[in-house]
């Protein structure tokens, strides 16, 4: 039998997410997480495996705890509220003082290297599904007829998944929580109602606003992400 560990396990991966958070995936060194976690480098390898496994078990921490506003706004009971839910979470976590600016699933995937091909398919990955979730959700609306038939679900969530995405990399670069959310206020005057026959993101055309929501893919190509809410000023 094995010497029972000195050190909180929950604790120190806490710990190695801010870090991860803070710094991106590459960014982050192995002394740095050492030095956060509070043990040595054989510990931690005993405990989470390399820096790639830690790295996952911290995107997992990661949306179970500071960013589980996502996965919970698909449960309100009408499509606006899960878009206003969404990114009003992104602008409250990603500009709260006490937390790294950004969004860790934006962050991290800040790398360049070969070594870090597996950590951006896997950010990737992630963001793909959370695109998904939130394009089956909006499908459900509409099924309810809470939005109109005539709108593109794909379009409306990957638009919506741009704007948390775009909050993010805005708060990472110091833009005020009041701001962000001026910028919310923008992006919903274009939300469909439930009978808009001149709604944007109509199905067979893409929602032209600009950004990389302008698309016009069907809902089998929805590409997807999870995102990070603000700072206070």
């Amino acid at each position: 039998m094995g010497r029972p560990r000195s050190f909180d396990a929950d604790a120190a991966l806490d710990r190695a997410l801010r870090v991860f958070w803070r710094k991106g995936y590459e960014g982050t060194s192995l002394s740095d997480l050492t030095q956060a976690m509070g043990i040595n480098r054989p510990s931690l390898y005993a405990a989470f495996g390399d820096k790639d496994a830690l790295f996952r078990r911290a995107l997992d921490r990661y949306a179970e705890g500071p960013a589980a506003f996502m996965r919970a706004a698909l449960k309100e009971p009408k499509a606006r509220a899960v878009a206003e839910r969404m990114l009003e979470g992104t602008v409250n976590l990603t500009t709260a003082r006490h937390n790294p600016r950004g969004c860790l699933l934006v962050q991290g995937a800040l790398c360049g290297s070969a070594d870090a091909e597996g950590v951006r398919r896997e950010l990737s990955s992630r963001r793909n599904a959370g695109e998904k979730a939130v394009c089956l959700r909006l499908k459900r609306a509409q099924e309810e007829g809470d939005l109109a038939r005539e709108v593109n679900v794909a379009d409306l969530a990957r638009y919506l998944i741009t704007v948390v995405h775009g909050i993010a990399v805005q708060a990472a670069s110091g833009v005020g929580r009041k701001q962000l959310r001026r910028v919310i206020q923008t992006a919903l005057q274009v939300w469909p109602s439930r009978t808009d026959g001149e709604a944007k993101f109509l199905k067979g055309s893409a929602a032209e606003l600009g950004s990389a929501a302008a698309t016009g893919k069907t809902g089998e190509e929805v590409s997807s992400t999870l995102s990070a809410p603000t700072r206070t000023e």
